[in-house]
């Protein structure tokens, strides 16, 4: 289970003076605390849940795991929103389309890069393509920092704990980076044209289809073994039921910028997960690694885009 895939990318965040909170909770300021902790349970979710998946590739292999993921994930999300077919344009296809394939193709690169490297280096490098995006967005020169905090941080990473691991593992979790920018993209578009969540459960379905021959072909009759199966359906109820559930209510009580914070402290949730669940531990250059490219995402997030001018292009989503 990607990082990628969840209420942050669903809802790419506003910050600045016009990013104001969602619902009266937010003004009020009350229930602030329990949302703060349901953010938190949902990071903590979501990446358990890909430590699980990670116990799994033993059994059917790094895609055999995400297609498992993706098969629940999609029927727990068609039977919630219960997606209308009929009455949708081309350009409305086109938009689930594309979210579909980001979404599968991101999960299969996360999935694969966990497989190869800890679950807390995995994220981190995940989280540096919306950090891109952010720095890019913001077209401010207090950007460049975070840029050059990150690069700092992804150094620490190479320089020390990537010597003794797999280079492919980080080149998959760069590449999910680059398929979460995607997502965010698509997202925003499908987001755009259908209500709810109607349109991420059809991708999910599509992403399901694109990932099954591929986890068939890869794992067979092991994908069908009881255990595989109730603790695939186990890591779509952790990466998908749970934090939906979590940061759609937490949404509610907490200003977007708030959410987008909390939310760049998932490589924590990561390394936390990959400890307890897995045995991964981090070295303290790692550690420090990790923190500055929180620090760089959390300065990004916080950082308001530049004002237009006449003539500038687009804002990017």
């Amino acid at each position: 289970m990607s990082s990628g895939d969840s209420t942050a990318a669903r809802n790419p965040p506003r910050t600045g003076p016009g990013s104001g909170a969602h619902g009266p909770y937010a003004r009020q300021g009350h229930g602030r605390l329990g949302a703060v902790g349901m953010v938190i349970g949902s990071a903590m979710s979501l990446q358990f849940g890909s430590a699980v998946a990670a116990t799994l590739f033993p059994r059917a292999g790094a895609l055999g795991v995400v297609a498992l993921r993706l098969v629940f994930s999609a029927l727990l999300m068609l039977a919630v929103c219960r997606p209308r077919l009929r009455g949708h344009s081309r350009t409305d296809w086109a938009a689930v389309t594309g979210l579909g394939v980001a979404l599968g193709t991101m999960n299969t690169l996360f999935y694969q890069a966990i497989d190869r490297i800890p679950l807390g280096a995995a994220v981190t490098l995940e989280l540096l393509g919306p950090l891109v995006l952010s720095v890019v967005g913001s077209r401010r020169l207090l950007s460049l920092l975070w840029a050059g905090l990150a690069l700092a941080g992804v150094y620490l990473l190479g320089s020390s704990g990537f010597g003794s691991i797999d280079f492919a593992g980080a080149a998959f979790a760069l590449a999910a980076g680059a398929m979460w920018v995607a997502y965010i993209l698509f997202n925003s578009r499908t987001g755009a044209r259908f209500p709810k969540a109607d349109g991420l459960a059809l991708a999910m379905a599509l992403a399901a289809l694109l990932s099954a021959p591929l986890g068939v072909a890869s794992a067979g009759r092991a994908l069908l073994d009881p255990v595989t199966l109730g603790l695939g359906a186990a890591v779509a109820v952790l990466s998908s039921g749970v934090p939906y559930t979590l940061e759609l209510f937490a949404l509610r009580r907490l200003p977007a910028a708030t959410f987008a914070l909390l939310m760049s402290l998932m490589p924590v949730a990561a390394a936390s997960a990959g400890f307890l669940v897995l045995g991964q531990r981090l070295e303290l250059p790692e550690l420090v690694a990790i923190a500055l490219v929180i620090v760089a995402s959390m300065g990004a997030v916080r950082t308001p885009p530049a004002a237009r001018t006449r003539g500038a292009g687009p804002p990017v989503p």
